[in-house]
């Protein structure tokens, strides 16, 4: 079973031309459901090339424990407010192999700070905050 909360990248890099997988596997509705991505959502990542879900015999996408984590860090990605290609190009550099871990590694980095510099950000915003709330519960609100 998948760990929802589960942030590392995944390590696998899906086939290229998919088949019916083995072993346990869910619908699009379901992991839909247990992520909080859409199924619209879903499958605009296959149609760019992030996904690369197998089909059953009738056609159905059929997500693997990879493929929801691999979704999971899409989304976890996506709320640093990494762009997409940004992720393409992650991902390109993932299915290159081992080579390009420096890159990867410059890449996620780079994200790094850049959500740092919005977490201070937000640190200093909620502090006006705060301070307002203390402000008005003492009846000193302007």
């Amino acid at each position: 079973m998948t760990n929802e909360l589960d942030t590392r990248p995944p390590t696998a890099t899906p086939p290229a031309a998919p088949t019916t997988p083995a072993g346990p596997t869910e619908s699009i509705a379901d992991v839909a459901e247990r992520t909080g991505v859409t199924a619209h959502t879903l499958r605009y990542y296959e149609r760019i090339g992030l996904l690369n879900v197998a089909r059953d015999h009738a056609g159905r996408r059929r997500y693997t424990p990879d493929d929801v984590d691999r979704v999971v860090f899409i989304m976890r990605l996506r709320q640093t407010d990494l762009p997409i290609r940004d992720i393409q190009r992650y991902f390109d550099l993932v299915a290159q192999g081992p080579s390009t871990e420096p890159e990867r590694l410059a890449l996620m980095m780079a994200q790094r700070d850049a959500v740092r510099a919005q977490l201070d950000a937000l640190q200093k915003a909620l502090d006006v905050v705060e301070h307002k709330i203390t402000l008005y519960g003492r009846g000193e609100g302007c």
